[in-house]
């Protein structure tokens, strides 16, 4: 047995815990900054217990967005977080990956570039900051003509369908151009081509096309809006182009439907952005907007900075960005090559269909989403006369599920779907687990009291106190349907929130 002797000197020593400090035991203050400093580990301690309520990313199936990457590729994004990525000159090889990934995509785009060329296109923060780059360069391309032939310039439009993201929206009110959205209708839910080439006019400077409809996945038929608008511009004389918004389906039509036609293949397609932190495999934070050729994008747009070294040419609406995303990128790139992009997205798709089937069984859901587009699966419940997909989204929450349940944009807002996106790291193990939770929620919701009719009778005893808030004369809602309140719910709210929001 070893013998043990008792050191006086370390009587004095004591064991400090986190969650025995006066840090813990007094509130911090939520707005301002603390009058003085505290321990690393204690303020490492304080937000990580906070953040321990946040959900589970791997369970958010709202978000497009990546929630895995390889660690590998953790560690190199980690390594190239203090490298800012607007200092060219300093750290020109994450510039060199930067021009290997905007010529990849355009690749993969089919642009037109011949021998010894590159691709014309930049990095961005996401689709957003992408499509406000893209819209400029239209702009600023048919504002630049328009003077040139003495006609007046002040009425810029684009055409898109409503069920556009609203970052379109933003880049309209933020750059003063007028959206003119083809509405939706019950059982098409994206934009109708016909419909869209016939709101087209001399100040249309782009129609917009979704390749990957946010509401359902659907593509959008650039092909058809292409062949249409075509015969337009030969008619009127006009040269009226197509900007393709593929932020979700840019990295899954070139590998699971490479013959589909809506790439830089249409000559009238003159850009198209991309999410790489969505398909594209990466964390949130990238984006990419690529060019059919230098003649699309407008000289005057582009900025020309020597106080951080060289020459450095520049299109971006942020400065100061980090690296780490566009080596992600490229490590995706290289890592996976086409087979593995094309492995991942035929595994998103084959458990699509696998969550697809067993909502089917249950007999309870209408499936809205096609076969052909995102891997997702929106659907809506075939009777909601007693409860909705509101109620079906809140119960998912407590077996950890994150399940968005929204209604469709205008001409459709009747229609209330769910949305489950299936990402890379959703696997089948999981989506047999959702469909179980999702059966498990439509019997207890079975026998709880209808919420419809009790919200109904809350709603006709405060129509009044509605229609004055929203400052709408309305007569009031006497014996009307489900279906006819609901809808009355919703066009009253959104007036409500179109007069009070601020963005």
């Amino acid at each position: 047995m070893v013998i043990s002797t008792a050191s006086g000197e370390r009587r004095g020593e004591q064991v400090n815990s986190t969650f025995a400090s006066r840090y813990v035991r007094n509130v911090l203050p939520k707005f301002q900054m603390p009058e003085t400093s505290m321990p690393k580990d204690v303020a490492y301690q304080i937000i990580n217990d906070e953040l321990m309520l946040d959900g589970n990313p791997r369970l958010n199936l709202a978000s497009f967005v990546t929630t895995w990457m390889e660690p590998e590729c953790d560690r190199l994004m980690t390594a190239a977080m203090n490298k800012n990525y607007v200092d060219m000159d300093e750290y020109p090889v994450t510039t060199e990956l930067q021009n290997r990934c905007v010529n990849i995509i355009a690749h993969l785009f089919n642009a037109p570039i011949g021998d010894g060329e590159t691709a014309v296109g930049v990095s961005t923060v996401g689709s957003s900051e992408a499509i406000m780059l893209a819209g400029l360069a239209f702009k600023r391309k048919w504002q630049n003509k328009r003077k040139g032939e003495g006609k007046p310039f002040d009425k810029p439009n684009i055409v898109t369908g409503a069920n556009v993201q609203v970052c379109w929206e933003k880049f309209a009110r933020y750059f003063e151009v007028e959206l003119k959205e083809v509405k939706l209708s019950e059982g098409y839910y994206v934009m109708d081509p016909a419909k869209a080439v016939e709101m087209v006019d001399e100040n249309t400077i782009c129609v917009a096309a979704i390749l990957g409809s946010t509401l359902t996945g659907e593509f959008e038929d650039v092909k058809l809006l292409h062949d249409l608008l075509v015969e337009k511009n030969k008619q009127t004389g006009w040269d009226t182009p197509i900007h393709v918004d593929a932020a979700s389906g840019g990295f899954i039509a070139p590998f699971l439907y490479p013959e589909l036609e809506w790439d830089f293949r249409l000559p009238l397609v003159k850009s198209i952005n991309v999410s790489g932190h969505k398909y594209g495999l990466v964390y949130a934070g990238v984006g990419w907007v690529v060019w059919r050729s230098k003649e699309d994008l407008p000289d005057e747009l582009i900025f020309h900075i020597n106080y951080l070294g060289s020459d450095q040419p520049t299109f971006t609406l942020n400065f100061s960005k980090g690296s780490s995303q566009i080596i992600a990128q490229y490590y995706q790139f290289i890592r996976l090559g086409f087979e593995g992009y094309k492995n991942v997205m035929e595994n998103c798709m084959e458990n699509t269909r696998m969550l697809k089937q067993g909502l089917e069984k249950t007999g309870r859901f209408e499936i809205l989403s096609k076969d052909i587009g995102v891997p997702l699966v929106a659907f809506s419940l075939k009777d909601s006369s007693k409860h909705t997909v509101f109620e079906v989204a809140d119960s998912l929450r407590k077996f950890g599920w994150i399940v968005p349940a929204y209604t469709m944009p205008a001409n459709a807002e009747h229609v209330a779907v769910l949305r489950v996106v299936i990402r890379e790291d959703f696997s089948r193990g999981l989506a047999e687990r959702l469909i179980s939770d999702i059966d498990k929620v439509m019997r207890e919701i079975d026998t709880l009291p209808g919420q419809v009719s009790s919200k109904t009778a809350h709603v006709t005893a405060t129509v009044d106190e509605v229609v004055r808030d929203s400052e709408v004369a309305v007569k009031p809602t006497v014996h009307k349907s489900v279906t006819d309140v609901e809808q009355d719910i919703v066009s009253r709210w959104k007036g409500i929130v179109k007069k009070r929001s601020v963005c």
